[in-house]
């Protein structure tokens, strides 16, 4: 216990200093985001708030992979050789560009390093059934999940204090649902410290942006954890999606909607429900505030799900279902509600 607690302490100082000291224009490594087509700010703000995560969660791994007691965790840190990887060519992201297919490719690759690990999805898990995969199939559905939970969560990293409170939430909740598996809980725990190291400099108004360094990174453990989770029947696959589903559902909603629009869906926008409520005038802190309250209530609902029958857990899932379609609806009416209020 104490290990982890120094671990948590370690993780969350490393990330608050070094994130306090990218945030200034002295730092060696200052590099600003300036406003595009997807941009919600309307100044440039620095870009490098990854590296300070990055740098907080190795900070805080370190004593436990350094005791005994926690020998179980050097075959958990295995995967972060991908991450790595991951996290060189997303700073150079940052920093210059790197086209699109590199960017993917180091995707499949850092997806690889889980299923090297041992990670793999074997099955996913729904109240009442299960679909099992293996051979082709699961390597395909692993690598699938890994480089879309990495896409997405870039994809979501675009409204001050949003990507970093999904993680603290995210994976706080993780840990509880898989308070089984102590190393587990250790690497769920120091992310979220780490994060919310970052996030005191993230909250609205934002002084530094995670780049694609942080976005990455945590897509990456998420789909990494949500993998060591259900593969070590910690907790049923659709219940850790439901504790992300603020992301995924909205990132995947968005992404479907612009293909059946016929949206050149790898070109810049703002179209995402978050983007949309900050433009009908909610701002950042509204919205994000917002978005929290459901991120708890999510992971609130994945606690009580592992405690549920099959027939609990259907009613639960299909509630949310319910609500994350009526809240997509409420976005559009507010939308046209706003546009004939506006019309002189």
């Amino acid at each position: 216990m104490f290990v982890l607690v120094a671990g948590c302490i370690l993780g969350f100082v490393s990330a608050f200093a070094l994130g306090l000291h990218l945030s200034k224009s002295t730092s060696g490594l200052f590099v600003l985001d300036h406003p595009n087509a997807r941009s919600l700010h309307g100044r440039s703000v620095p870009r490098t708030g990854g590296v300070s995560l990055l740098a907080g969660i190795f900070v805080g791994i370190a004593p436990s992979v350094a005791e005994a007691a926690h020998a179980s965790l050097r075959t958990a840190v295995a995967p972060l050789a991908g991450l790595l990887l991951l996290a060189l060519v997303s700073f150079q992201d940052d920093r210059a560009g790197v086209a699109a297919m590199w960017r993917i490719l180091t995707h499949l690759l850092a997806a690889a390093g889980l299923l090297a690990a041992g990670l793999t999805l074997g099955r996913l898990e729904f109240p009442g059934f299960a679909a099992l995969f293996s051979g082709w199939s699961a390597t395909f559905f692993t690598l699938l999940f890994a480089v879309w939970m990495i896409n997405l969560y870039n994809f979501m990293d675009g409204m001050d204090g949003f990507a970093g409170g999904m993680a603290v939430i995210g994976f706080t909740a993780l840990a509880w649902l898989g308070r089984a598996d102590a190393a587990f809980v250790v690497i769920c725990l120091i992310v979220a410290a780490a994060s919310a190291g970052f996030l005191v400099h993230n909250f609205p108004p934002a002084k530094i942006f995670l780049g694609d360094i942080g976005s990455t990174t945590l897509g990456f453990l998420a789909a990494a954890c949500i993998l060591w989770g259900t593969e070590a029947s910690l907790f049923p696959f659709w219940v850790a999606i439901l504790v992300f589903s603020p992301f995924i559902v909205d990132a995947t909603a968005t992404l479907l909607r612009r293909l059946l629009r016929g949206e050149k869906v790898w070109e810049a926008h703002r179209t995402h429900y978050y983007q949309r409520l900050v433009l009908l005038g909610w701002g950042h802190r509204r919205t994000v505030l917002a978005e929290y309250a459901l991120m708890l209530a999510c992971a609130g609902s994945a606690a009580l799900a592992v405690h549920l029958s099959s027939i609990g857990q259907a009613g639960l899932m299909i509630g949310w279902i319910l609500v994350y379609g009526l809240s997509m609806l409420g976005v559009g009416w507010l939308e046209r509600r706003h546009a004939t209020v506006s019309v002189p």
